[in-house]
């Protein structure tokens, strides 16, 4: 079951939602409820959500600003829905900005938010096969196939995904894919992301350190040659990447 936090100060709308919606059905449970965004700071920090519904105009903090420093100080990851009543674009804004996955106008239509429940536990369930995909170090070649949604705005992701197993030894960004492709980067960011459960410097990261653990096992190229034949072009970098997605140094991974 998924974790949901429901965080709302009108009474009748938290309890609405917490107590109306069929959550089983939808495999998730109510862990808990929070009246201001103070409180529902506290309950992340306590509870560890999977999902969270925040109202945005909420007494002591407001919805962005909790999501925000959960975000920053909580180890828990989630993902979060935004209520409001307030069809404002700036509120709109902040929340893409903090990866939102959704923007939900009061009173709440039912069927809306089960959709985008549905969604947000695909994405999750997503993420997981991404993250046990690494861990076991499965072909990367395959994961374009298993991970990216039909759709056709997704070609563009693709086309990052293709053109980043071809030149990841070179210096690529998100910017630079943004501008062959005509699109802005925070589009792209925001497109990969949807697509793949991660953002593309994660990914890229990712794949670089794969073909790195490749190389290492040869016995045949030194440290500081592997971090340069896969885009490293600085060795302490590539030593701090490294060590973060496999727990060990890369010289200490050749022993």
């Amino acid at each position: 079951m998924y974790r949901v936090l429901i965080v709302e100060d009108e009474d009748i709308i938290r309890k609405g939602i917490a107590y109306t919606m069929d959550w089983m059905g939808m495999g998730c449970t109510i862990v808990g409820e929070a009246a201001n965004g103070q409180e529902g700071l506290e309950k992340i920090r306590e509870l560890s959500p999977d999902i969270v519904l925040a109202d945005i105009m909420m007494p002591l903090m407001d919805g962005i600003e909790m999501i925000k420093r959960a975000k920053e100080e909580c180890e828990a990851s989630f993902k979060s829905i935004i209520l409001t009543s307030y069809a404002d674009f700036s509120y709109a804004k902040k929340a893409i900005d903090l990866s939102v996955s959704a923007y939900l106008m009061k009173p709440v239509d039912e069927d809306e938010l089960k959709e985008d429940v549905a969604k947000i536990i695909s994405e999750i369930e997503r993420e997981h096969e991404y993250f046990q995909f690494t861990e076991k170090k499965i072909s990367v070649e395959e994961m374009p196939e298993v991970f990216i949604k039909s759709d056709k705005e997704n070609d563009y992701v693709q086309h990052v995904l293709d053109a980043t197993k071809e030149h990841y030894a070179e210096k690529i960004s998100i910017e630079s894919f943004s501008e062959e492709l005509g699109v802005s980067a925070s589009y792209l960011s925001r497109k990969f992301k949807d697509a793949t459960g991660t953002s593309f410097l994660d990914f890229l990261n990712k794949y670089r350190v794969q073909q790195a653990i490749r190389l290492l096992e040869t016995g045949k190229y030194k440290v500081y040659e592997v971090s340069d034949m896969t885009g490293f072009t600085d060795y302490k970098h590539f030593n701090t990447v490294f060590k973060r997605y496999t727990g060990t140094a890369p010289s200490e991974f050749i022993n």
